[in-house]
């Protein structure tokens, strides 16, 4: 068997120089097959350079990542809708609401975000969602697009959050924050279903422990399986088992 990190930034400046030895790590480490959300046009050509690279290994998702909605949201969402048409893709995504960073454009956010869910339903896409500080918002949106599938990407939730988002068919996405001390992941993994959690990077960020402060690297995702099967009490062969073969049925890899 082998581990899949749901979502991976290979594409950022952090791994411009060594991307490949990057996969190459993640492959030593049982890591074979990656997710490449996107966050707008300008990432675009270097994500598809990696997953041009290695077909088998990296898988592509299109979309616009929430902060990236700005003036022009309009003239991105055409990019993403032109992209779908021509290239194939294993999500949309990374796309959602974050009211974290930047409240001026929430507006925009929402409209970007129900544009693209259509494109997901249209395309038979699964969706990455982004929910900074936006959990109860993005979950009264998704109750309109009953039949939708993905994962709520780097869960940041409560447990309620945890539940409702299960309920709708969504799976959770964990990061190296559950090896955090005082995140409190680790009790909402604890009461989660095993089958609907993914592994994930979010690579270059959140490093788990001991790495945490450093660059991520898909290569540590065997380190976030580990933690959970030690909140769970079970074996992390049983993590690796079943969080790949949920990724393989959500993403169709």
């Amino acid at each position: 068997m082998y581990f899949i990190d749901s979502h991976c930034h290979l594409y950022l400046k952090e791994f411009q120089n060594d991307w490949k030895k990057s996969v190459e790590d993640a492959l030593k480490n049982k890591v074979e097959k990656i997710i490449l959300p996107n966050l707008d046009s300008t990432s675009i050509l270097a994500m598809n350079e990696i997953a041009d690279a290695f077909p088998n290994n990296c898988f592509p998702a299109i979309g616009i990542h929430p902060s990236s909605v700005k003036k022009n949201y309009s003239e991105e969402l055409k990019i993403i809708e032109e992209e779908l048409k021509k290239t194939k893709y294993f999500a949309v995504g990374e796309i959602g609401l974050d009211f974290y960073w930047d409240k001026t454009y929430i507006k925009e956010q929402k409209i970007a975000l129900e544009f693209q869910l259509e494109l997901a339903r249209k395309y038979g896409l699964p969706v990455i969602i982004h929910s900074r500080n936006s959990m109860d918002e993005i979950i009264e949106i998704m109750k309109n697009y009953e039949g939708l599938t993905g994962v709520f990407h780097c869960f940041s939730g409560n447990l309620k959050h945890a539940e409702e988002v299960t309920s709708m068919g969504f799976k959770i996405g964990i990061t190296g924050v559950v090896t955090y001390k005082n995140s409190g992941l680790a009790e909402i993994v604890k009461k989660i279903n095993i089958e609907n959690l993914l592994l994930e990077t979010d690579a270059p960020f959140l490093s788990p422990i001991p790495h945490r402060g450093k660059r991520n690297e898909s290569a540590y995702i065997p380190l976030i399986a580990e933690k959970i099967a030690e909140v769970k009490n079970i074996t992390i062969e049983e993590v690796e088992e079943t969080t790949t073969r949920t990724a393989e049925e959500v993403f169709k890899i």
